[in-house]
């Protein structure tokens, strides 16, 4: 971070959390209780100097929902656990992970920092971060556990980051945001002009303060509409995790005019399935076609988020079924981001032909077509699960078909 001028200290907290909560006894019973019916620890009596039934149960409930989404906290001893939806609303370590291969330099601001997942990987490879809080509990439970975490080069400042650099003639490397995804009404918001933070508002701001600005958004928000909200994008990262997209990563460069980069990527427990790809070059990408072959590709969430559907198909070699199908076929087995399916048979859509199949238990999925899959199953009485893959779709003459499947 550099300085016009010397900036005033960051925030001293005043002690609001409960540190009884910290003690051995307490800890103890907490660590020893995370597979226990909550209620039953609600209504009993423990003998804890300062810390309430209630407290137990909160930290219990909150320790447990780290488990699989914060491992490196769940694992951690003396972690200061903050309620529910503050939880609800952090990133996942992997989410995390991903972000902090993207940033580089020296400084960077977490504009929203919340309980501090994202500062905290930042943390790992740009030397200092200044972390945002306005949650004055909050931030003190982040700077509480950025210390038992071992992360000395981060900065909690407790208020509003807005405030902060109108006030601050500070500079850094990247200013990092995660804007709130609900109004004053808690409704769903669809326009980033609506999220608190409002960043196209603030985007001056945020450029007086740093050249490279990332934000993250629900992955409801539509791309186009971003774009057409924002100035200077350079990269928007689409990111799943085991198939489901997480978040979209909105990279922003002061004065940046060119193409668009669309960067979509897949977290899996062992692999991470990537495809880039410009808009100009999806554009006036070109797709063919062609009746079911050998083999049948879906493409992963965040493919099919990023609306690169003839793209895709030109990158790879694949024929596409239909232009609304996105479902990808080839006469050979071929490395593709997605999941991969031998196919067995191709029958038209009816029950005499799904009949003679004799499947009574498949996995099925339904793409550019009009019947959903739980009337599918009610009709054709097919179970879920099984070995068997049913793709219920439309083929490029405009025909329903039934692509039965096995997975590669």
């Amino acid at each position: 971070m550099s300085h016009k001028k010397q900036n005033e200290p960051l925030t001293t907290f005043s002690i609001t959390l409960n540190k009884d909560i910290l003690n051995t006894g307490a800890q103890s019973f907490i660590n020893e209780n995370l597979d226990t019916d909550t209620m039953s620890v609600l209504l009993k009596d423990h003998d804890f100097d300062g810390v309430s039934s209630k407290e137990l149960v909160q930290q219990i409930e909150a320790k447990n929902r780290c488990r699989k989404k914060l491992p490196t906290w769940f694992n951690t001893p003396l972690i200061y656990y903050p309620e529910k939806l503050n939880l609800e609303q952090t990133s996942s370590e992997d989410t995390a992970q991903y972000k902090a291969e993207i940033a580089s330099g020296k400084s960077l601001l977490d504009l929203t920092g919340g309980l501090g997942v994202d500062s905290y990987f930042f943390s790992q490879k740009i030397t200092r971060i200044l972390h945002c809080e306005i949650n004055p509990k909050l931030a003190e439970i982040a700077a509480y556990n950025f210390k038992i975490l071992g992360r000395k080069n981060i900065e909690t400042h407790v208020g509003d980051g807005l405030d902060l650099l109108k006030k601050s003639e500070a500079f850094f490397d990247w200013i990092y945001v995660d804007p709130s995804r609900r109004n004053e009404m808690k409704g769903k918001v669809f326009l980033l002009a609506d999220c608190l933070p409002n960043i196209p508002e603030n985007l001056a701001l945020l450029f007086s303060s740093a050249n490279n600005i990332m934000i993250k958004t629900a992955p409801l928000l539509d791309i186009s509409a971003g774009i057409s909200e924002l100035k200077s994008v350079k990269e928007i990262h689409i990111v799943a995790v085991k198939n489901e997209v997480k978040e979209l990563l909105w990279i922003l460069e002061k004065g940046y005019q060119g193409e668009i980069e669309i960067k979509t990527v897949n977290l899996t427990s062992n692999n991470k399935e990537t495809f880039h790809f410009s808009l100009d070059d999806a554009a006036t990408s070109t797709p063919t076609y062609s009746e079911p072959l050998d083999y049948l590709y879906e493409p992963n969430s965040a493919i099919l988020k990023s609306g690169g559907f003839n793209i895709v198909a030109e990158t790879f070699g694949v024929n596409k079924l239909h232009q609304h199908s996105h479902l990808y076929t080839h006469n050979k087995h071929i490395d593709f981001p997605g999941r991969h399916f031998k196919i067995e048979a191709t029958i038209p859509y009816n029950k005499k032909a799904l009949n003679a199949l004799g499947i009574k238990k498949a996995n099925i999925t339904t793409r550019n077509f009009p019947v959903s899959v739980s009337e599918l199953r009610k009709k054709f009485k097919i179970k879920d699960g099984g070995e068997v893959y049913l793709f219920f779709t439309t083929n490029r003459e405009g025909k329903k078909i039934v692509v039965h499947c096995s997975k590669v």
